[in-house]
């Protein structure tokens, strides 16, 4: 007589087949999400480069963030390259300004509708640069996710990064090679 005792091993194959199969959908999971969030920072990084380009960053702190600006009519700005600032100090550095130091504040209401500092709400400081424009929080947001991707930390100034930054018009960095 035979016997058919197959049925603990059939139930182990079972669990590891479920395991394998529950475990490759969380790696398909984690690396399309991975994907998707990549993209959305990109995206940050984008906007950010633009509002750096467009809301006056460049005229004080230079198009690389090294403080080398392009325009003697504007204070010298911070090597924001060098910075050992967080993502929460740049966003009250870009927020309220430094006044005495050249900053602007580029968040509408810093000091009046929104604390800076700890100073209790009250009219800006009169030594605060003016702003060329305003900011929203997302403006900001992406212009810290700019800075932190693709400048604090970056060292020397590649050609590759002039490309970027002039939108691969080499004319513009011939002094990077």
């Amino acid at each position: 007589m035979k016997s058919t005792v197959k049925s603990q091993p059939d139930a182990q194959q079972k669990v590891h087949l479920s395991a394998s199969a529950v475990i490759l959908a969380f790696g398909f999971i984690v690396v399309t999400s991975s994907c998707v969030t990549r993209a959305q920072n990109g995206d940050e990084v984008s906007a950010g480069l633009w509002t750096w380009k467009t809301s006056g960053c460049a005229d004080c702190h230079g198009p690389f963030a090294d403080g080398d600006r392009d325009d003697d009519d504007f204070p010298i700005g911070a090597n924001v390259r060098t910075t050992k600032l967080d993502a929460a100090a740049l966003k009250a550095t870009i927020r309220c300004g430094r006044a005495g130091m050249g900053m602007p504040a580029f968040e509408d209401g810093a000091y009046a509708v929104y604390s800076c500092y700890g100073r209790p709400l009250s009219s800006a400081p009169a030594n605060l640069e003016p702003s060329t424009r305003k900011l929203t929080a997302d403006e900001i947001d992406a212009v810290i996710a700019y800075l932190q991707a693709r400048v604090i930390g970056r060292g020397r100034i590649t050609r590759q990064e002039c490309l970027a930054y002039y939108d691969d018009q080499p004319d513009s960095c011939e002094d990077f090679r």
